[in-house]
């Protein structure tokens, strides 16, 4: 068995989004005059339900209304969903939402060494696209060899469906891959597509179970930024994780 390819999520794992997210539905919910305030504790928990859409949804199913106020909340939801998008795109244009440590690293080593890239991510095509190219420049979109999001699958996450999407995209089986990802839904998809899986949490998941990674770091690590008591806890190369660990770690070979 080879590794031929890494595959990505993007909100929390390639940069923690979610606070960006989290403002951004708050300014839409006021420029909708809705009263709606999403705290970070709440937000925290409507992160286990996967995608904005679905997540208002979710909100507006569980608020104490009448059917006909409640029929007219989810009409509004693709509008409102828009309105958020437009501002968490003008946050990532303004930088304020970078990589998290080591994937910048991770990517360009990936690529260098002829392992492909691609993502699997529940979020919308022009999410994708305003974060790479703030984060990566115009190089951004080329680096990924197929970027699968949420709008072409009809089930997300913890559905596989976004990861086999990935696969058959990139024509490899499972056992040719290995998924990066920060969340329980996350995991279970990359897991249900039979995935060899990495995980590396943030302030939004911290405290959640994934007893199920493969491999749990609480970052990718770089050698400015290395992680603590790597090498000899998980790691055995280097205090940051690296493409050949990877491949020693999931019992594979290069290439």
């Amino acid at each position: 068995m080879s590794i031929q390819a890494l595959i990505f999520d993007v909100d929390g794992t390639l940069a923690d989004t979610e606070e960006a997210h989290r403002v951004a539905f708050n300014l839409a919910f006021e420029r909708y005059r809705l009263g709606w305030v999403w705290e970070p504790s709440e937000y925290r928990e409507l992160l286990s339900t996967t995608g904005g859409k679905e997540r208002m949804a979710r909100y507006i199913d569980e608020l104490p209304l009448g059917a006909a106020e409640r029929q007219r909340m989810h009409m509004l939801v693709p509008d409102i969903h828009a309105e958020k998008t437009r501002f968490y795109s003008s946050f990532v244009n303004d930088g304020a939402v970078p990589l998290r440590p080591g994937v910048a690293r991770l990517l360009d080593e990936a690529r260098s060494a002829g392992c492909r890239l691609a993502i699997a991510s529940t979020t919308t095509a022009i999410n994708i696209d305003k974060l790479l190219q703030s984060t990566l420049g115009a190089r951004g979109l080329d680096l990924f060899s197929v970027i699968a999001c949420g709008d072409q699958v009809r089930a997300k996450k913890p559905a596989p469906d976004i990861y086999r999407l990935a696969l058959r995209g990139l024509e490899l089986p499972a056992e040719q891959a290995v998924a990066f990802e920060d969340s329980p839904n996350g995991l279970r998809a990359a897991l249900g597509a039979g995935l060899w899986t990495v995980v590396t949490p943030n302030f939004w998941t911290e405290d959640k179970d994934f007893s199920k990674a493969s491999l749990l770091l609480p970052h990718l690590g770089d050698p400015h930024q290395p992680l603590r008591g790597e090498p000899g806890h998980q790691l055995r190369l280097s205090a940051w994780l690296t493409l050949p660990e990877i491949v020693l770690l999931a019992g594979a070979r290069w290439p």
